[in-house]
């Protein structure tokens, strides 16, 4: 895949990296500690694309983590981009 083509694909390539970051507890602390959401926020609005654009801005910021979402999910770290820019226009 190499980039998101609709808006379905950006929230769909967003949750995958979502749950990725989510299945490492010092990530998932960093996440929740950069973006400001509390657990129960993130629960409750987890398919808004406000929020799954910041997660993606979360693997944006440390690019290491980026590299590794992308190369666990197998896309390129631009279709992670990708798919954060069609989120932050949604």
């Amino acid at each position: 895949m190499p980039g998101p083509v609709t808006n379905e694909d950006a929230i769909s390539l967003a949750l995958q990296a979502l749950v990725w970051t989510l299945n490492e507890p010092d990530r998932a602390d960093r996440l929740l500690a950069v973006t400001g959401l509390d657990p129960d926020d993130l629960r409750t609005r987890v398919g808004e694309p406000a929020v799954l654009s910041a997660a993606l801005g979360f693997l944006e910021g440390h690019e290491p983590d980026l590299i590794a979402c992308a190369a666990a999910l197998g896309v390129p770290p631009q279709a992670l981009v990708a798919a954060h820019y069609w989120l932050e226009q949604a």
